[in-house]
C-alpha cells in the first residue's frame, strides 16, 4: 500500500510518501511544494494543487492522510490551512483516491504514543518507524510522514480489530 500524506499550508505544503509491502515498511518520497506570499492565495492555492496533481501522476498514491486545521492556535491560520487542505482534498477526489484527514493530537498519539508530544519527538519517532538515517527535513515534509505512518497505522489497527470480530 503506498500511502501518501500531506501537511496542508498555503506557503509551504509538506508530502510524504511510504510504502508498505508484507509488513516491510519503507519511505519512497518526501519533500515540499512551496508558493510565494506574494502571490494571491488564489494562485499560492493554484500552484500548490498543481504541484499536489503531479504527485499523484509520478507516485499514484493508494490513499491519502491529511491533517486538519488546529483551530485553537489562531483563526486566520486555521482558515488558510483549512484552504489547503480543501485542495488537497480535491487532488485526492479528482484522481479517485480515498482521503482520510488526522488532527494533529491523533497523529502526535499514533506516531509518538502521546498526544501532546513535541514536534521534535514526532520527527524523532519518523525517523525510528522508517529507519532513517537522520531525522527527515524540512519539518513539514516529516509531519507529512507522520500523517503517513498515522494512517497506516489507523489501517493496521482497524484490520485487526475486525479479524477479531
Amino acid at each position: 500500500m503506498l500511502i501518501l500524506g500531506i501537511d496542508p499550508g498555503t506557503l509551504t505544503m509538506g508530502y510524504g510518501l511510504i510504502e508498505d509491502q508484507d509488513e516491510e515498511l519503507r519511505i519512497v518520497d518526501c519533500g515540499i511544494l512551496k508558493a510565494s506570499r506574494h502571490m494571491p492565495i488564489a494562485e499560492r492555492l493554484k500552484k500548490l494543487y498543481l504541484g499536489l496533481m503531479e504527485l499523484f501522476t509520478r507516485y499514484q498514491p493508494e490513499e491519502v492522510a491529511i491533517e486538519e486545521p488546529f483551530v485553537a492556535q489562531n483563526r486566520r491560520s486555521a482558515l488558510a490551512i483549512g484552504r489547503a487542505q480543501a485542495i488537497a482534498i480535491l487532488a485526492a477526489a479528482n484522481n479517485n483516491v480515498p482521503a482520510y484527514t488526522y488532527a494533529p493530537t491523533r497523529v502526535k498519539q499514533v506516531v509518538a504514543d502521546y498526544g501532546n508530544s513535541s514536534k521534535e519527538q514526532v520527527q524523532r519517532m519518523v525517523q525510528i518507524q522508517l529507519r532513517m538515517s537522520q531525522i527527515p527535513q524540512p519539518s513539514d515534509a516529516a509531519d507529512a510522514l507522520a500523517l503517513a505512518l498515522c494512517h497506516l497505522r489507523e489501517r493496521q489497527l482497524a484490520k485487526l480489530i475486525s479479524q477479531g470480530d
